[in-house]
């Protein structure tokens, strides 16, 4: 699948058109999750049962903040180790997936002004990505790019963005957000990060964000800036909140819309995930 990929002109080109993808906001929470057995690895392993086989994997994670928005252009991304301080079995770890030029330059084929998106042979995939998709895939067998987050722009703009790559849930393309919709690490009880616990303002700002997730309520969720204490403890910095707003920009009016993996850990966290299909 690979090399036919690689060799097409456009990603597109020569490809009869899907059924409507899923697109799944996935709580990545810990790179631990890599080799840990845990309720949240469990509900990532029982979705890549159901999941159809895509042709290729467009992710956006948490992890990979640039000045513009890249993509992975490369044959073969590295597996990033791009954290400190765990155990070594977790370095041991790779996620061998290829990559897919032809999907990369498909992508920036897609953009139309104002947006535009440049290719990136030096990242691969930082463990926003593989430490979720192996559970999904774990055979690494499927073409995988990741696009970053222009940490210059607002959430309007990334919202914008998305909605033009929507076609490619019809051309055999699965789309990934990888962060967490509460992330405040400097708030964390650490003696409680093995335990569904959340402070109140965690739990406020939960309990909104996916009341209008689920009524398909976005505004609210762009201007999360406005939203009051508990969404500005929830979201200290935007980077693990941003990709949920490239998939509510992907979502159509015939989805449905589940939440699993739904709890909150070491009060400051939550590992809440959503897919629409």
């Amino acid at each position: 699948m690979a090399s036919s990929l690689s060799q097409l002109q456009s990603f597109a080109e020569g490809l009869p058109p899907t059924e409507r993808l899923p697109v799944l906001f996935l709580g990545h929470g810990s790179p631990m999750n890599a080799i840990e057995n845990n309720p949240f690895v469990q509900g990532f392993r029982e979705l890549g049962q159901k999941l159809v086989t895509p042709r290729a994997i467009l992710c956006i994670s948490a992890h990979w903040e640039t000045r513009g928005t890249q993509v992975t252009a490369m044959k073969q991304p590295k597996t990033i180790h791009d954290f400190g301080g765990f155990p070594p079995a977790l370095y041991e770890m790779q996620y061998p997936a290829p990559g897919s030029p032809a999907l990369a330059e498909h992508v920036q084929q897609l953009l139309t002004a104002p947006f535009r998106v440049e290719h990136d042979h030096q990242w691969g995939l930082d463990h926003g990505a593989w430490t979720v998709l192996m559970h999904l895939f774990p055979q690494a067998n499927i073409p995988v790019i990741q696009m970053s987050l222009d940490r210059t722009q607002g959430p309007e703009y990334h919202y914008a963005l998305a909605q033009q790559l929507r076609a490619l849930r019809r051309q055999g393309v699965l789309i990934v957000g990888s962060g967490n919709m509460v992330h405040n690490l400097g708030a964390v009880a650490w003696d409680k990060l093995n335990s569904p616990y959340g402070y109140d303002w965690a739990l406020e700002a939960s309990a909104k964000m996916k009341e209008w997730i689920v009524n398909g309520n976005h505004d609210p969720l762009v201007a999360f800036r406005s939203q009051g204490r508990a969404f500005d403890l929830a979201i200290p910095t935007p980077e693990h909140y941003l990709p949920l707003l490239y998939c509510l920009a992907l979502q159509e009016d015939a989805d449905e819309v589940d939440l699993f993996n739904d709890a909150p850990l070491g009060g400051s966290l939550t590992m809440t995930s959503v897919i629409y299909r």
